[in-house]
């Protein structure tokens, strides 16, 4: 029966994004950072809580300390509609993979074929686990595109590492060679306006050119 409900969902989408493709204003294509990304999808997965007494079926307790539902949906950002929803007892792992995965391929199915060519991912730090990065990462294919963002939180550890990478970092730092002395300017013989660089290393050639200069005058 869900199955059959989720093809009618895909069907009645795909009508209605005709019908938005046809409107003046086209299909409404996400801009970030002043760029129009055109063609691409954007997909936010997220989950939250849904508090419920002790008696409905599946409600448990959750880690904020309530009671109730932890669902994990998908939402497109570029029309700001649900496209798929597990509904998962309130103690579900935040960053269960499983889960993710099925929400994600559900949300994948709604989405019109023409309109599969280019994903974009975007998770928060529940997401940021080796099983999902590698999971989106198997995604992209020749006929599509699949690119993602996943957030994680900075812990002590992962700021003492950030410490140590600058601080290698500004060691290999290169410095000034001494064989490449800084340039300096002269006056050319031919057009004393003109200036042009002479190495430090060819101080000889400032007076021989002086001496050239007399003699011109001299002719």
């Amino acid at each position: 029966m869900l199955d059959r409900i989720a093809r009618a969902r895909a069907k009645a989408r795909a009508d209605a994004w005709d019908l938005i493709e046809d409107a003046p204003g086209g299909f409404p294509w996400l801009a970030i950072a002043g760029k129009v990304l055109t063609g691409w999808l954007v997909i936010d997965m997220d989950a939250t809580l849904v508090t419920a007494s002790p008696d409905k079926e599946g409600a448990a307790p959750t880690w904020k300390k309530g009671y109730g539902f932890h669902p994990l949906g998908a939402w497109l950002a570029n029309t700001r509609e649900c496209l798929a929803m597990r509904l998962r007892p309130g103690n579900a792992g935040s960053n269960t993979f499983t889960d993710h995965q099925e929400v994600l391929a559900a949300a994948i199915r709604q989405v019109p074929a023409r309109f599969r060519r280019k994903v974009l991912v975007r998770v928060d730090g529940a997401g940021a686990s080796h099983e999902l990065v590698n999971h989106l990462l198997s995604l992209s294919s020749a006929r599509r595109a699949v690119l993602f963002t996943c957030g994680w939180m900075i812990t002590a550890a992962g700021e003492d590492a950030r410490r140590s990478a600058t601080a290698s970092a500004q060691s290999l730092r290169p410095t000034r060679a001494s064989h490449c002395p800084r340039p300096r300017l002269r006056r050319s013989p031919c057009t004393p306006a003109a200036r042009q660089p002479e190495c430090q290393g060819h101080r000889d050639s400032g007076r021989a050119d002086q001496g050239t200069a007399r003699r011109w005058r001299a002719m």
